[in-house]
């Protein structure tokens, strides 16, 4: 079985390519499943686009999802096509999402927190001017989010849960206990983390998250599913083999997709 789950394509305004570009070489590929998940407009927002080129316009969700609905049924004949969505996780706005998700047949929503104390995660130097135990703070916030975001019941998975070492990469060598005490909560909710592989592109050169994340994920029985989370056709599926083949090694049997917002477990 073959899948990716976190693709994006250009309405979000900082991904190449249609959604079609997308379908076509993950059929080119054999994938089975090919998940389309962009970034959510800011539905919190009275404007129709408040941060162009980060996400869609809110004016665009509904055609969004009708362009993935079409395409997955003129490729059925050769690929599943699955409707996500990928949603950033603002506690303070998250009636809001709600109320739109609760419109559409999605088969998965990805939560991803991208901000902590309203910087961007991947905002070069945020670190720069802080002390080790600031540093730390950023680290026990960024984790108290993810771990409201597992227990919000809106999410099927948890996007890049590390991805605040994309181009800070010593933030996996802050000590806490808060990752610990997230992937209990994360398992007890039995909410699946991705294995992204986009962190190759940044600073930080590897998966999201760590080897010694998916080991204690691992330990509190935490679902894991893959994604790309390619911004260009050309990364569908990258690293799909060697990520399956780590899993198999850390000791994981099987992972997991989602269709109608239900898990189906197969193995590695």
């Amino acid at each position: 079985m073959k899948f990716d789950l976190h693709t994006h394509h250009e309405r979000c305004g900082h991904a190449i390519g249609t959604i079609e570009d997308y379908i076509r070489q993950a059929i080119q590929l054999n994938l089975d499943y090919i998940g389309i998940s962009d970034h959510t407009p800011h539905f919190y927002s009275e404007e129709d686009h408040l941060y162009p080129g980060i996400a869609m316009q809110k004016s665009e969700f509904n055609s969004y999802v009708e362009e993935v609905l079409q395409l997955k049924e003129k490729y059925a004949s050769k690929i599943h096509v699955l409707l996500g969505i990928e949603s950033d996780f603002f506690i303070d706005h998250m009636t809001h999402y709600q109320r739109q998700f609760e419109l559409y047949p999605f088969d998965y929503i990805i939560g991803s927190v991208h901000f902590v104390h309203d910087i961007n995660i991947f905002q070069r130097g945020r670190f720069d001017l802080l002390t080790e135990s600031e540093r730390v703070q950023v680290k026990e916030n960024y984790y108290e989010q993810i771990a409201l975001s597992a227990k919000s019941g809106l999410f099927q998975i948890l996007g890049h849960i590390d991805a605040m070492k994309g181009y800070y990469p010593p933030f996996s060598d802050l000590e806490t206990e808060a990752v610990d005490k997230t992937l209990k909560i994360i398992g007890e909710q039995q909410v699946a983390i991705e294995i992204n592989t986009s962190g190759k592109t940044k600073d930080v050169r590897g998966w999201y998250p760590a080897d010694d994340i998916l080991e204690r994920a691992l330990f509190y029985s935490v679902p894991v599913t893959f994604g790309s989370d390619a911004h260009t056709p050309e990364r569908i599926a990258d690293d799909f083999d060697l990520v399956r083949k780590r899993l198999r090694e850390i000791g994981y049997k099987e992972w997991t997709y989602f269709i109608n917002r239900k898990a189906v477990h197969v193995s590695l």
